[in-house]
């Protein structure tokens, strides 16, 4: 998956907003929650992390070219990168990134989801 295909695909989902920080990572937010990040190996290789759930951080976290995310599952977090596409083709990764979309959406208060046009 290339930078452009990453961002594109992130900005199809609803209500979702960009902003680069950290350094240059390519974040995507759902109102003001972050959903993904993409940032860069030594600005090699495109890396994309993503919320999941617990079983699924359970399952990646042991497949070759995934990990648990830096910094957030050191922190308790379920947060996966993904860093070569070794056991998730870019279909699967759209899939995750559509499903961590939906979980951070599930987060915001219920005034905000109706704000941002998103089904309660």
């Amino acid at each position: 998956m290339t930078l452009d295909d990453y961002n594109g695909f992130c900005a199809s989902l609803p209500a979702a907003n960009h902003v680069v920080q950290w350094g240059g990572a390519h974040v995507w937010k759902v109102g003001t929650k972050v959903f993904a990040i993409g940032g860069w190996d030594q600005g090699q290789q495109l890396f994309v992390t993503f919320k999941c759930s617990d079983i699924a951080y359970d399952v990646l976290k042991e497949q070759p070219g995934l990990r648990p995310a830096p910094y957030l599952a050191s922190r308790g977090m379920k947060w996966i990168q993904r860093r070569t596409s070794q056991s998730m083709d870019d279909g699967a990764l759209k899939d995750y990134l559509r499903e961590s979309h939906r979980l951070v959406a599930l987060k915001l208060t219920k005034q905000a989801r109706k704000e941002l046009g998103l089904a309660s």
